[in-house]
């Protein structure tokens, strides 16, 4: 494809990064992609992209490399060591790492791209699988205006509302309080739908209704079904947004913020895996109120 879009490896081709590695192949961009699984590479390639047999041969013409990878240890194994994307990337080339990570692991990775010359920015998304599908994500970046400025407009082929929060590590600072609000507004809608059930209220209306008013949110409107039908096939798993409370507390605990609702939800989540949910999507969390409820479990 001759164009004068930058050249883009992608790196991490699940349930976020196809769909969103496709958009940018469909906005005109030369995408090369690498991941573990080779259906996945398989599924870019045949979507217009390129697949890659290793990380080095990925990213060694790419003027921005991207990774989409599940959290901190992938993201350090992806870009460390003499596979990795910083020994084999060009110097100048931009990394964007759209995981949800610890803020640290995002400074000392700007750090050490630094080092060969790679500019860095973290940008992890929010809107889950629909989101990533229809390109309406929201971006939240931690890194320098200038490169920001640089990454603009391929990040509007992937989502809706981009911001620079700040310096590195600032994307993952607001994507943890992103994960703390989703979690509680899930568990709060959780306890609502329990207790209009063992009310013998028609579900369905109930939430319609509750969704008109102050109570309605995002959260509800994207789950709303999840509910009604027990579906909890995963658009974002109980095992990642575990991962993403232990971010959270322990980012709030290192700055000194008292997160108490949060906590208990952080909680709630880890007794969900404990239970063996951890591969259900997240609004599963109605399941732990059912069982607290004495409620069979359903879905």
């Amino acid at each position: 494809m001759s164009n004068n879009l930058p050249k883009v490896a992608w790196i991490g081709l699940g349930i976020m990064g196809s769909p969103m590695s496709e958009n940018l192949v469909k906005a005109g961009y030369d995408v090369t992609g690498y991941t573990l699984e080779q259906d996945k590479v398989d599924r870019l390639a045949a979507a217009g992209g390129t697949g890659a047999s290793s990380i080095a041969e990925a990213v060694k013409d790419a003027d921005v490399v991207i990774t989409m990878v599940p959290a901190s240890p992938q993201v350090e194994a992806i870009a460390y060591g003499p596979e990795g994307i910083l020994e084999n990337a060009k110097r100048g080339s931009l990394l964007i790492d759209m995981s949800s990570i610890t803020p640290q692991t995002s400074v000392d990775l700007a750090k050490r791209a630094a080092e060969k010359g790679i500019r860095v920015l973290d940008a992890p998304v929010s809107g889950g699988e629909a989101g990533a599908i229809e390109a309406v994500l929201s971006i939240m970046v931690g890194g320098g205006q200038a490169d920001f400025d640089a990454a603009k407009p391929l990040l509007d082929a992937l989502g809706r509302t981009i911001v620079l929060c700040g310096p590195h590590g600032s994307g993952q600072t607001v994507k943890a309080a992103n994960q703390l609000i989703v979690a509680v507004n899930i568990q709060a809608c959780a306890e609502a739908v329990v207790f209009l059930e063992k009310s013998g209220v028609d579900l369905s209306a109930a939430l319609d209704v509750l969704n008109g008013g102050l109570a309605g949110s995002t959260v509800l409107t994207r789950k709303k079904d999840n509910f009604l039908n027990r579906n909890f096939a995963p658009g974002f798993r109980i095992d990642l947004h575990h991962k993403d409370m232990g971010i959270v507390t322990d980012a709030a605990r290192n700055v000194g913020a008292a997160l108490p609702v949060g906590g208990v939800v952080a909680q709630l989540v880890a007794s969900l895996r404990a239970q063996g949910d951890g591969g259900l999507d997240h609004s599963a969390l109605l399941r732990s109120v059912e069982r607290l409820s004495g409620q069979p479990v359903r879905g």
